[in-house]
C-alpha cells in the first residue's frame, strides 16, 4: 500500500527554521541522547557520549560563542548532526569534544587517560584540520594544507565527518559574523566542504552547505529565489497534489508497497540551472519532484514502467543511476513526465537503501558501525578517490599544479560518461572524455603506449568525445614513443592529466639532474668551494626539508630545468658546513690579513653600496620583490633601459625566470662600505600570529626599543583569526634584521615571521 507524505514538499525545505531554533544546552543534550538511542540503543553507548558532554562542557567553561550563547552548544549542534547520519558512539564523542585540544587547557595526554587513543585521535584530527588556512592568495600555504587534510580523511575518514559537521553547523549561525567572514567562509566552504561531501555521497550535508554558501555569497539573488520559488509553490500546490495523488493510485493498483512524496529542488540546485541554462526562475519547470521509495530494485523498474505507461516521459530525460550509479555511489531511477495539464515534472524512484545512501553517503553503512567490517563495501569504493588524491600528490612538487588538479577533481565528477571495455566492465569518465582518459582509467601502461583506439568496434581519433554506453577498447603498442605533450590538451579526467604529466617529468628527470650536477658543480668552482666536503646525507637532508623535495635527485633535476638556482642549493649546503665547522682565526691569520689587504688594489666603490661584476658606474636599484639588504646573497638582473635591478638569490621572481633571461643575469655583490654609503635599506617581512587585542601595540614597542622607523603597516585577519602583519621599514644589515626578528617572535601569540620573496 503505497503511503503519501505530502507535508514533506515544503516543509521539509529551508534552512531558516534549524538557525533560528534557540535550546538550552540540557535541552539539546536530552535531544542527542534520544537519537543516538534510537539507533545505537547499548547502555554503553549513552554513558560514553554523556561522559563526553560533561567533559567537553566542563573544559569549555563560561567560553561563549559570536552569537552570546555558551559555546557548548556548538559541539552539541555538530554532535547532533552526526547523530542524524546515524554514526557511532566514538564519533558522537569526538564531536561533542573538537574543540577542547584546540581552545581549552585539557592536553592530549588527559584525553587519553579519560577516552582512549581512539577517540583523541579523531579530535587531535579535527583540530589540525580546524587549524588550515585557506588563504586563497598564498597557494603555497593552501596546497600544503590541503595535502595534510586528505591525510588525515585517509587516515580516519571520520575525521572530515566531524569536521563537514562542524562547518555545517558555522554556516548556520554565520549570520553573527562580520559580512567579509561570511563571504570568505561560504567561498571556502563551495570551493572545499561541499564538494567533499558530494564525493563521500553525503547529500544531507552537501545541500545545505550549497544552499547557505548561495545565500551569503550571493544575498539578492539568494532571496529573490526563495521568494520566487515559494511564490511558485502556492501557484502550483494543488497541481503537485494532484500528481501525487494519481501517482499513489497508479502504484497502489500495481500492487507496490510505496512511500510517495513530494519536494522542492534545493535552491543552489535550481540556481546553477539557471546559471548554466540561461534561464529564468519561470523557465524552470523541474523545481518540483515526487520521490517513490519501494522495497527493491525490481520494484523500481515495475513502477518505472506504471509511471512510463501513464505519463508521456520527455525524450532525452531518463537517466538509470541503479544499473550505473555515479562515483559516490549513488543510485536512482530519474525521469522527466508530461502532466495531464502540458506541465513536465519529475519523478525519482529507489530503494529504501539507495535513499539512505543518497542521504547519508559514505556515512550510511560505515564500517565502524556494529557489525559491519567495510571490506569490499560501497563504503571503500566511496574514498577510492581519497587514495588515488593520496597517490598522484605524492607525484606533486608542484603545489599550484596540485591545486588545479585538486580543483577539477573535486568539481569535474559531478556530470560524468559511462562506458565499457571489451569485457562488459563499466567505467565512469567525467563527461567530455576521450579514449585517452579511458586509457589511463584502465593503467597508465595502456595509457603510455596507446596507439589507437576503437568504440563499438570501429576506429575513432583519439580527440573522440565518448557517449554514454560505448564499448572502448585501447589499442597499444610496444613500439610507443609514449604520450603526447597534446594530449593534455584534450583528455578530462584528473588521473590522464596527471600521469601524462608524471611521464614528461621522468623522461627528462635523468638529464635534467646531469644538468643541474653540471651547474652545481661549476658555481662550486667559480667560488672555491669543495663541494665533497659540504655534500653530506645530513646537509642534503635539511635542503630538501627547506625546499619541499621527496629527494636529493628531484632537487637536482629542479636545478637542471631552471626551477632552483644553483647558489641557493650550494650556499644553504655551506651555511649548514659552517654551522658545524667554525673557523678559527689566530694572531697570524689577521697579521696575514692585513698585509694582503695592503697589497691589493683598494676595492671599487659603489654609490648604490653594491658591486656589480664587469660593470662600473651602472645604475643600481634594489628590488621591492624581495627587499635585499647588506648580508643577503644577491644576484643582479641587466634591465632593459632601467639599470640593474638587485635581488636575493631565493627571490620567486628570479628562481622562476624564464630560460631566455637567464643570459641577463650579473654577479652582484655588497661593497665593504655598504652601510656607510647608503645608510639604511629598505625591507619588508610578514607577521603570522593570533588575532588578539593589542598585538600590534606589541610589535610597535620593539621597533620603538631598537629605533627603527616604520615605514608602512598593513594587517588582515583570516577566517581562522590568524593575523597577517605585513612592514616596511629601514635596516643596516641582514643581523640587525635577524635580531629584530628574533624580539619579535618572543611577543605572545607570534607564529611565524617570514621576509617576502615575491
Amino acid at each position: 500500500m503505497a503511503q503519501i507524505r505530502l507535508s514533506e514538499k515544503i516543509e521539509n525545505h529551508g534552512i531558516i527554521p534549524q538557525e533560528q531554533e534557540q535550546a538550552t544546552p540540557e535541552e539539546l543534550f536530552a535531544r542527542l541522547i534520544d537519537k543516538v538511542k534510537s539507533y545505537h540503543p547499548s547502555p554503553d553507548a549513552v554513558e560514553s557520549v554523556e561522559k563526553a558532554y560533561k567533559f567537553a562542557k566542563a573544559a569549555h567553561g563560561d567560553q561563549l560563542r559570536k552569537s552570546g550563547e555558551p559555546y557548548i552548544i556548538h559541539p552539541l549542534h555538530t554532535a547532533l548532526i552526526l547523530a542524524d547520519l546515524e554514526l557511532d558512539k566514538e564519533t558522537i564523542m569526538a564531536g561533542l569534544m573538537h574543540d577542547v585540544i584546540e581552545d581549552t587547557k585539557v592536553t592530549r595526554k588527559e584525553m587519553i587517560d579519560e577516552f582512549g587513543e581512539e577517540v583523541t585521535d579523531i579530535v587531535d584530527g579535527v583540530t589540525k584540520l580546524t587549524q588550515i588556512d585557506y588563504d586563497v592568495d598564498k597557494v603555497e600555504k593552501q596546497a600544503e594544507n590541503l595535502r595534510k587534510m586528505f591525510l588525515a580523511m585517509a587516515k580516519d575518514i571520520r575525521v572530515i565527518l566531524i569536521k563537514l559537521a562542524d562547518r555545517l553547523h558555522n554556516m548556520r549561525t554565520l549570520m553573527y559574523m562580520p559580512a567579509e567572514k561570511q563571504r570568505d567562509t561560504s567561498r571556502e566552504t563551495m570551493d572545499i566542504y561541499s564538494p567533499i561531501a558530494s564525493r563521500l555521497g553525503i547529500s544531507k550535508i552537501k545541500i545545505e552547505l550549497d544552499d547557505l554558501s548561495l545565500r551569503y555569497l550571493e544575498p539578492e539573488k539568494y532571496d529573490e529565489l526563495v521568494e520566487g520559488v515559494h511564490l511558485r509553490l502556492e501557484h502550483r500546490e494543488d497541481f503537485m497534489e494532484d500528481i501525487i495523488e494519481q501517482v499513489s493510485n497508479l502504484i497502489e493498483k500495481a500492487g507496490i508497497d510505496a512511500t510517495i512524496d513530494g519536494r522542492v529542488k534545493h535552491y543552489f540546485s535550481i540556481y546553477k540551472k539557471m546559471v548554466n541554462q540561461n534561464k529564468t526562475l519561470d523557465q524552470i519547470f523541474d523545481v518540483f519532484a515526487v520521490r517513490i521509495i519501494v522495497d527493491s530494485v525490481m520494484d523500481c523498474y515495475g513502477a518505472l514502467g506504471v509511471i512510463h505507461e501513464n505519463f508521456t516521459p520527455v525524450p532525452g530525460r531518463f537517466k538509470d543511476y541503479i544499473a550505473m550509479p555515479k562515483q559516490n555511489m549513488y543510485q536512482s531511477l530519474h525521469t522527466t513526465l508530461i502532466g495531464p495539464n502540458g506541465q513536465p515534472f519529475e519523478i525519482q524512484i529507489r530503494t529504501m537503501d539507495m535513499h539512505r545512501t543518497a542521504e547519508y553517503g559514505i556515512a550510511a553503512h560505515w564500517k565502524y558501525k556494529e557489525n559491519i567490517t567495510g571490506e569490499g563495501s560501497n563504503e571503500e569504493a566511496k574514498i577510492s578517490w581519497l587514495r588515488q588524491i593520496l597517490d598522484w600528490q605524492q607525484d606533486l612538487s608542484d603545489n599550484q599544479e596540485f591545486m588545479d588538479l585538486l580543483k577539477d577533481d573535486l568539481n569535474m565528477f559531478s556530470e560524468n560518461v559511462y562506458c565499457f571495455t571489451p569485457d562488459g566492465d563499466l567505467k565512469n569518465l567525467p563527461a567530455g572524455a576521450t579514449p585517452i582518459d579511458f586509457a589511463y582509467s584502465i593503467h597508465s601502461a595502456v595509457g603510455n603506449r596507446m596507439v589507437g583506439a576503437r568504440v563499438n568496434g570501429k576506429m575513432v581519433n583519439i580527440d573522440y568525445p565518448i557517449q554514454n554506453g560505448d564499448r572502448v577498447e585501447i589499442v597499444t603498442s610496444n613500439n610507443s614513443s609514449g604520450p603526447s605533450l597534446d594530449w593534455l590538451k584534450l583528455v578530462k579526467s584528473t588521473q590522464a592529466k596527471n600521469k601524462i604529466n608524471q611521464w614528461f617529468k621522468k623522461l627528462n628527470k635523468e638529464e635534467n639532474v646531469e644538468k643541474g650536477k653540471d651547474m652545481i658543480d661549476k658555481y662550486c668552482k667559480s667560488k672555491g668551494i669543495d663541494f665533497k666536503e659540504i655534500n653530506t646525507a645530513k646537509y642534503r637532508d635539511i635542503v630538501q626539508q627547506k625546499y619541499g623535495f621527496k629527494d636529493w635527485d628531484s632537487l637536482i633535476a629542479a636545478v637542471g630545468h631552471g626551477g632552483m638556482k644553483e647558489g641557493q642549493i650550494v650556499n644553504k649546503l655551506y651555511d649548514e658546513y659552517k654551522r658545524d665547522h667554525p673557523e678559527v682565526i689566530t694572531d697570524e691569520d689577521i697579521m696575514n690579513n692585513i698585509n694582503s689587504e695592503t697589497a691589493k688594489d683598494i676595492q671599487r666603490s659603489s654609490k648604490s653600496g653594491v658591486i656589480v661584476e664587469g660593470m662600473d658606474d651602472v645604475a643600481v636599484r634594489f628590488s621591492k620583490c624581495c627587499t635585499p639588504v647588506p648580508g643577503d646573497e644577491i644576484v643582479g638582473f641587466v634591465t632593459r633601459g632601467r639599470g640593474v635591478s638587485i635581488h636575493r638569490t631565493d627571490c620567486v621572481n628570479i628562481i622562476n625566470l624564464p630560460t631566455m633571461d637567464a643570459t641577463r643575469l650579473v654577479e652582484a655583490s655588497w661593497a665593504e662600505n655598504a652601510t656607510e654609503i647608503s645608510g639604511k635599506y629598505m625591507t619588508e617581512i610578514v607577521i603570522y600570529a593570533h588575532n588578539r587585542v593589542g598585538i600590534l601595540a606589541d610589535i610597535s614597542k620593539i621597533f620603538t626599543e631598537v629605533d627603527i622607523d616604520v615605514d608602512s603597516i598593513n594587517s588582515r585577519t583570516s577566517k581562522a583569526e590568524i593575523a597577517t602583519i605585513t612592514m616596511s621599514f629601514g635596516i643596516h644589515t641582514i643581523e640587525e634584521l635577524n635580531k629584530l626578528i628574533t624580539k619579535i617572535k618572543n611577543i605572545e601569540g607570534i607564529i611565524d615571521i617570514e621576509r617576502t620573496t615575491s
